[in-house]
């Protein structure tokens, strides 16, 4: 649009120079300035572009919370919607809570759970994730797939798969035991499912796709498989999901692992600060859904448990500033700053 009005200007003042100058000599050089104008804020154009793509690239990087931690988690965002209905229904048909099954801590009892950021509980994490993965199902935006992911194509049993398999959206208790099975078989960990998670809707942003109900068990598999090489020291290789799933080929895995790789660009990497706010959105997912974690009262062993825990953090932290310290010394040493006295005069 610019350059459209560029020219129609340069046009217009042609036909000025034109009219004014008989000898062309005039034409010549106002032609000359005009075409060299036209091309410097053409040139201004292409870097204003070029400027504007990466704008594009990083927006698009910080609105991806799989890579940026400010970027909200997409399964909070899509359980958001049931959660507002489920309230809304419950103020109009006046539902009551019913009896309260969330304990509080008093004066006398402290109540806590054993999960923590860094120690989530295995059994609760595995509930959530699950249900992320149902609310990105049940709410998606269309049924964009992949044929790699397509249990039709690539069917995980024997049994043969229905006609209508697209069709019907797996239940929570569906995807839990199936996540729990592999889990529970492959002696996978608690911070294992987080990462399947964070790695599952880096997929489905980076390959622009759906996690739906012909593909929902193979992009699983796929983030568990993948999360658990990278997290865990000690990983399980693709024949033993084999064992796992009987019915499924070493060659299967292998084409499933190395497209999922491909779809999101090597990008494996998962920032602390990023798989500390997909548990903390879990837990924030929890009690949207009543799904409380297991509170226990503190007992006196466990209270030294902790304090010991807090002693040990804390020593470590102080041996961290005094090196810190000393580094500090040491670089103003090397600066020599000496002081000598004054001499009045």
């Amino acid at each position: 649009m610019i350059l459209s009005v560029l020219f129609l200007s340069l046009n217009v003042w042609v036909c000025l120079v034109q009219g004014v100058d008989s000898c062309g000599l005039v034409n010549f050089v106002s032609l000359n300035a005009c075409s060299s104008a036209v091309d410097f804020l053409a040139w201004s154009d292409k870097k204003t572009l070029q400027t504007l793509l990466v704008w594009d690239e990083n927006l698009a990087l910080e609105s991806n919370p799989s890579d940026h931690p400010r970027a909200s988690t997409i399964f909070l965002s899509k359980s958001q919607t049931d959660v507002r209905e489920k309230r809304k229904s419950n103020h109009i048909n006046h539902v009551s809570p019913g009896q309260l099954t969330k304990k509080y801590s008093s004066c006398s009892t402290i109540f806590i759970d054993d999960s923590t950021v860094s120690q989530p509980n295995l059994r609760s994490t595995i509930k959530c994730v699950t249900l992320a993965i149902f609310y990105h199902i049940k709410n998606r935006d269309s049924d964009r797939s992949l044929d790699i992911f397509d249990e039709k194509s690539h069917p995980l049993t024997r049994e043969e798969v229905p006609d209508d398999y697209y069709k019907h959206d797996p239940d929570h208790k569906h995807i839990y035991r199936f996540v729990r099975t592999l889990f529970s078989a492959a002696q996978l960990t608690a911070e294992c499912a987080i990462v399947t998670l964070v790695y599952l809707e880096r997929l489905l942003t980076y390959a622009e796709i759906d996690i739906c109900p012909s593909n929902w068990k193979r992009i699983v598999l796929g983030a568990i498989l993948l999360a658990s090489k990278v997290w865990d020291d000690q990983a399980v290789w693709n024949v033993d999901y084999c064992q796992i799933l009987k019915d499924i080929t070493v060659e299967d895995m292998n084409e499933m692992e190395r497209h999922f790789l491909e779809l999101l660009q090597f990008n494996i990497n998962v920032p602390a600060s990023v798989y500390a706010k997909y548990y903390f959105d879990l837990r924030s997912l929890a009690d949207d859904n009543n799904l409380s974690f297991l509170l226990e009262p503190l007992s006196k062993e466990r209270a030294q448990k902790l304090e010991a825990i807090s002693r040990l953090c804390e020593d470590k932290y102080k041996d961290l500033s005094k090196a810190a310290m000393r580094r500090s010394f040491s670089a103003d040493n090397l600066v020599g700053i000496r002081r000598s006295n004054a001499i009045l005069s």
